[in-house]
This record gives C-alpha cells, structure tokens and sequence, in this order.
C-alpha cells in the first residue's frame, strides 16, 4: 500500500462534471489499495475573479491581510464539492481548510513560506481509510491569520504534504501530459521528457516553465519526493521528476524556456560606491519583492549604470519605491521597459560541455535579435530580448540544440 499526494489545477476543477472526473481518478487509485490526499486549487478563473472583486473594492492596493482571507475562499469550494462527490460515490472523503490541518507559514502576506506542517489530523483520517482533501494555495501564520503561497502555490502545498507525511510519491495534474522540451502551445517541434532532474526543473520553473512552481520542485529536492507531472484528462505516464544521473549528463540542453512576465527597471549614473546596490535592493526585499537578473556596468569616472528585471505584476510597486531611492542616492533617473521577455536554455549536461553559451548567442545573432542583458548559472543560460521575437527565439534555440530529435 502505497501514500499518494495528488493535485490537481484549476483547469481540472473548473466545473463539476471535471470535478466528478477528478474524483473517479481519485476512486481508481484508492481502489488499487493506496491512501489518498488530495490537494485542490480554486476553480480556473476563480482566483483572478476574487483579485478583481478586491482590487474593485479597494481604492489602492488592497490590505495584504483582507487579501489573502478573501482570495484563499476559491480553494474551500473546490475541495468541499470533491469531498461531498467522493462520499456519494460511496468513499469517506473528510475536507480541510490549512487553519484546520495547521499548515504553519510566516508571516508574508500574498507569497508566504510554509515553516512546518502538523500532519495529526490528517494521519488520523487516513487510518480509518478515508481520502483526505486539503485546500491548496493557502496556511496560516503564528497569529492564525490566514496567508496565501502565491501564484502556484498549491503546487507547494502538495510537495510540503508530501514531504511532511513522508509519501511514496506526488502527482501534480495539470492540462499538460508532462514536462516538455519548449512550450508546445508555442513549438509544435516540443517533446515530452519522461525524466527530468530537480536541477533541471527548478531551473526550468524559475525561467518561466509554467508546469510547476520553483518552490515546489526546492522541496522536492531537499527532502526528496518523486513527482509525476501528468495531464488529468488522460491516463498518460507523464514525466517523473527524480535525482539526477549520468544518463540526464549526457544531455547538453534539455529545455528551452521563456518568460514574457518580465520588466526591466534601469537606474542611470548611479554613484558607483559602497552600499548603493544594498539601499536598492533592500527596498524591494523589504516588500518582499523578488529581483530576478542584475547587471551592473562597468563605471566611468565614478558612475554606473544599474539594470535588474522583476515581474510585470510588480512593476507599479517597483516604481513607486525605486524612484525615490533613486533621488536619494544621487542617480540621473530611472527607466522602465515591460517590453522584454527572458529566453533560457537549460540542462545538467552544461556542467561537461563548453561552447553552449556561444552556439547560443550565435543562433539568435543569426536571426537579427539582439541581446539586452545575460545570466548563467551552472546549468542555464538566459537572456533577455525584445518581446516580439520571443516565438522565434525559442524556435530557434530549440533546433539549435537538436531537441526536436530524440
């Protein structure tokens, strides 16, 4: 008998009839003598729906508190309906809110971190053979407050369950049968992985893959749980996404990702001196606010130029607070530009093979796109470019590094 955490997305419960079809899933796993949780995300447009309603009621930015309490009520509808299915299918099913299984997080507000997870009552309806159905996205903080994981954050949610109940494996189902080389929406050359490392996928999810949420795949890796990406409209194996071995190193590139949910903030002749990249930075980390590439230029006669890129959804908060650092610190002025979207190519065989990042850059050279800013890590490369050619970029990387073949 094994323990199995199950999500399944918005797009898998956007209605009852898909709900219903969740539950036989749900029914046929139990039935192979398993014991099922089952972590659920808001209806697919919910989530969206609810931010509308406070946005509308609010005249600036919502309170963060007030936010995260109503934006969390999508999720109890979607894990009562299953619950009452499953019981009239005839299988005990108890539903949970996080305050009520105590899945603990700190204390910020719209992207909070899950610190511990009280698994007591969730073991104890899995002794008497029930499936238990847990509310994603959402926990509460010391000061029972409720708070929200942030955008794909039931993916979490499983993962930390997972981990915290010590189960055989986690399935996460999306409306994709699993982990692709490229986005096939975007390259019908893309192909599905049947295995990807945590390195890999972790790299892929923070440059913009959209199949899992990065801090879902971080826990994975440190506490080590086997998750199945696979579609809930077919019975597909998916891709597994496991430790890495010397067969995945073999592979120079496996992925080629983008993200067009990228803004660039440059902060012009900025005094190039100790501590003015801290009095930035520590702005936007103080709102827990997340920076993803940085490139500072070289100076000249003691100015510099500071660019650094963050999430579109951001951006109003970014300038609201960045302007007035930057007059404090003697800069020239701030320009903005959401017209940009990053492109990365990733895979574990970057670590043995040279000449990955120049067969790159030379491919997009090739087609006349021009590169704005550069990082690396061991294994990915990413760049930034003009928006309109992010299809082609990817298009073009993808054959580069021979993905469309097996």
């Amino acid at each position: 008998m094994a323990l199995i955490v199950q999500k399944y997305g918005g797009t898998s419960v956007a209605n009852l009839e898909k709900i219903r079809n969740v539950a036989e899933r749900v029914v046929r796993a139990k039935e192979g003598g398993n014991q099922l949780v089952v972590v659920l995300s808001a209806m697919a447009g919910e989530t969206d729906r609810l931010i509308g309603l406070a946005n509308q009621a609010s005249e600036n930015r919502p309170d963060d508190r007030e936010y995260d309490a109503l934006i969390a009520t999508g999720e109890q509808v979607t894990v009562t309906l299953l619950a009452i299915t499953l019981n009239r299918m005839g299988h005990k099913a108890r539903s949970f809110l996080a305050h009520q299984v105590r899945i603990h997080t700190d204390r910020a507000h719209t992207k909070a971190r899950i610190v511990k997870i009280d698994t007591r009552e969730i073991e104890k309806e899995l002794k008497k053979g029930h499936v238990v159905v847990v509310a994603g996205f959402q926990g509460v903080d010391s000061e029972n407050h409720i708070t929200t994981l942030g955008r794909g954050g039931s993916d979490t949610s499983a993962v930390a369950l997972a981990a915290a109940l010590k189960a055989d494996v986690c399935e996460i189902y999306t409306d994709v049968d699993g982990v692709y080389t490229t986005d096939p929406n975007l390259c019908q050359a893309a192909r599905k992985l049947d295995r990807v490392s945590y390195d890999e996928m972790l790299e892929m999810a923070s440059a913009g893959a959209k199949v899992l949420h990065p801090r879902s795949v971080e826990l994975a890796k440190k506490y080590d749980v086997p998750v199945y990406v696979k579609s809930s409209f077919t019975d597909d194996a998916g891709t597994l996404v496991t430790k890495e071995d010397e067969e995945m190193e073999a592979v120079v590139v496996s992925g080629v990702t983008y993200d067009r949910d990228q803004a660039k903030v440059t902060v012009v002749h900025v005094p190039d001196r100790p501590g003015i990249a801290a009095r930035l930075f520590t702005t936007l980390s103080d709102r827990n606010i997340p920076v993803d590439m940085i490139i500072q230029n070289a100076s000249i006669d003691g100015f510099t130029d500071l660019s650094f890129t963050v999430s579109k959804k951001d951006m109003k908060e970014v300038e609201r607070l960045i302007g007035p650092v930057a007059q404090e610190i003697g800069a020239q002025g701030v320009q903005y530009d959401q017209n940009i979207s990053k492109v990365s190519i990733v895979g574990v065989g970057m670590r043995s093979h040279a000449g990955v990042a120049s067969r790159m850059f030379a491919a997009l050279a090739k087609e006349g796109i021009n590169i704005l800013m550069i990082s690396t890590s061991e294994i990915k490369i990413s760049c930034v470019i003009e928006a309109k050619y992010t299809e082609l970029a990817v298009m073009v990387l993808h054959e580069t590094f021979g993905l469309d073949r097996k």
